[in-house]
């Protein structure tokens, strides 16, 4: 199933989000590309205007940029800089063992959600947002929680870097925050 025909699907708002976000993060494809106006067009659906606004921007920032230089700057900022890739584990790591300990957590997440991950490892932000959209509302704020250290980290980085996907992951961060104790109640 395509990603879009998953966004159509998204149950709530946060799914739905979360969706929309995790394309963001992807690697720009051929596919990506043929996709990209369907996910524009569903973020101009959004429900929260704050989130609407800042997805939105970023789908105009994307439709304006030259598709090679936008696919370059992807490459510089994920692919070739440690200090901004996707892989959460790899952040501030210098004990490869613990790193580990970190890249099992993150798999037992999908175990545990009655996933499994083949083609990512599962430190991958847009496979663990996948995840998260992928399952119960209290499943996801329990995802969330656990990689929201990370994300934050890659969020300040992505500021002192001055890269427009910090504001991809305020969006996370917010939906997170708006599902604290809401599950348990």
């Amino acid at each position: 199933m395509s990603g879009g025909a998953l966004l159509m699907e998204a149950a709530n708002r946060i799914q739905k989000e979360l969706m929309i976000t995790a394309y963001l993060f992807e690697y720009p494809t051929e596919d990506w590309w043929t996709n990209l106006l369907d996910y524009a067009e569903a973020a101009r659906g959004v429900e929260r205007p704050q989130t609407r606004e800042v997805l939105t921007e970023f789908f105009e920032y994307v439709v304006e940029s030259d598709r090679r230089e936008f696919e370059d700057a992807y490459v510089r900022t994920f692919d070739f800089s440690q200090n901004t890739n996707l892989y959460l584990t790899t952040h501030n790591r210098t004990d490869f063992g613990k790193q580990s300990e970190e890249m099992l957590a993150y798999k037992q997440l999908f175990l545990d959600s009655g996933f499994d991950i083949d083609r990512e490892l599962p430190d991958y932000l847009p496979a663990i947002l996948e995840l998260a959209a992928a399952v119960p509302e209290e499943r996801t704020e329990y995802i969330l929680s656990q990689v929201r250290p990370k994300m934050e980290l890659l969020r300040d980085r992505l500021i002192e870097a001055k890269l427009p996907y910090a504001f991809l992951i305020d969006v996370v961060l917010a939906e997170a925050a708006s599902l604290v104790g809401r599950s348990a109640s």
